[in-house]
């Protein structure tokens, strides 16, 4: 095993780019997860950084995601754009359809994008603060596995839902928060249960409805929304609107699907781009100034704005390198050597 602790985020890119390449992945869908899993590791998000690598490849494994499918851009001159992650991944068709996100949005003031028949995994996050730093205010949002219960409920129904934006500011990161519809992320829980840690009160139930601290009775039973029905509400909210809406799946159409909430969900996927200029037009103000505003007034009184600390991760790494586990260490390699042979069933 290496002894290195620190690799670059290049370095650490195209390791995992290799990876994916090794299992089997086209170099163009391996390129855009590897992107997406090194940014998070690049700013300590753990939750959707290296150890994702393996949820990847277990749905490959698995056969349930296709690992040469080729994002379909569907035509059309509207707002909504629409692209086919054709049973891949949903990073690969993100990036497909970006630029005519982009173009629309500016066009007509406000675009959406639909993407159908994906496999998701990452941070919302990405997508609304690459967004933003083009000037435009983004939503995003999908939903999940059916994994969790709605407010008053004891019965998983729900999925973890999660609901990210992105706003833009000059001279400054921009301001962007992503939320699960529950109290933590699944791969909060998940996280708990490798490392041996108790839950929070009030983040889960076990099957018979109880409140639970263990993480595998959690995950066995289901995990409640944050802000009891106002979370609620939400995640209903994003299942109407990211999977009825969509014509794709919902929470428990893709559990019915996949057979198991252990491999990496597919459904569909909703997001919003908007030009603040344009729907300011003609007020004579500034929509970025004008919110900058708020967000320093925000600051002034010592709030931390959210993602702070995901960009002073990222400051370090990109100047010290990023730094991984002797675990996370043995699992690239054990996946470079062997490939799909090193995932479990």
């Amino acid at each position: 095993m290496t002894t290195a602790t620190t690799l670059t985020p290049d370095e650490l890119e195209a390791r995992i780019s290799r990876i994916f390449i090794r299992c089997g992945v086209d170099d163009e869908p391996a390129s855009a997860l590897a992107r997406v899993i090194t940014a998070a590791e690049r700013d300590n998000c753990k939750s959707h950084g290296v150890h994702r690598v393996a949820g990847c490849l277990s749905v490959l494994k698995a056969g349930r995601v296709s690992p040469n499918a080729a994002p379909v851009l569907q035509p059309g001159e509207g707002p909504i754009v629409r692209v086919s992650a054709a049973g891949g991944y949903a990073n690969p068709a993100y990036e497909k359809a970006r630029p005519a996100l982009l173009a629309r949005a500016r066009q007509h003031g406000l675009a959406a994008l639909v993407i159908n028949d994906c496999v998701h995994f990452s941070a919302l996050w990405y997508e609304v603060e690459d967004l933003a730093r083009e000037g435009l205010a983004a939503l995003s949002m999908c939903p999940s596995y059916a994994v969790m219960a709605p407010s008053g409920g004891s019965q998983p129904l729900l999925g973890t839902n999660p609901f990210a934006f992105g706003w833009p500011r000059q001279g400054e990161h921009p301001y962007v928060f992503d939320f699960a519809t529950s109290v933590a992320a699944r791969g909060e829980i998940e996280l708990h249960r490798r490392e041996g840690k108790a839950l929070p009160a009030g983040w889960a139930i076990n099957t018979e409805g109880q409140p639970t601290s263990d993480p595998q009775a959690a995950l066995e039973g289901a995990m409640l929304p944050f802000g009891g029905h106002k979370g609620s509400a939400i995640a209903t909210m994003i299942e109407l609107m990211a999977g009825a809406m969509l014509g794709d799946f919902m929470s428990e159409e893709a559990l019915e699907f996949m057979g198991t909430s252990k491999l990496l969900p597919r459904h569909g996927a909703l997001v919003l781009a908007f030009d603040p200029q344009a729907f300011s037009q003609g007020r004579g103000r500034d929509p970025i100034a004008e919110g900058e505003k708020l967000l320093q007034g925000i600051a002034d009184q010592g709030a931390r704005l959210p993602s702070q600390r995901r960009f002073a991760a990222r400051k370090i790494a990109e100047t010290e390198g990023i730094k991984l586990s002797e675990e996370e260490l043995a699992l690239l390699e054990r996946l470079e050597a062997d490939g799909l042979d090193a995932v479990g069933d």
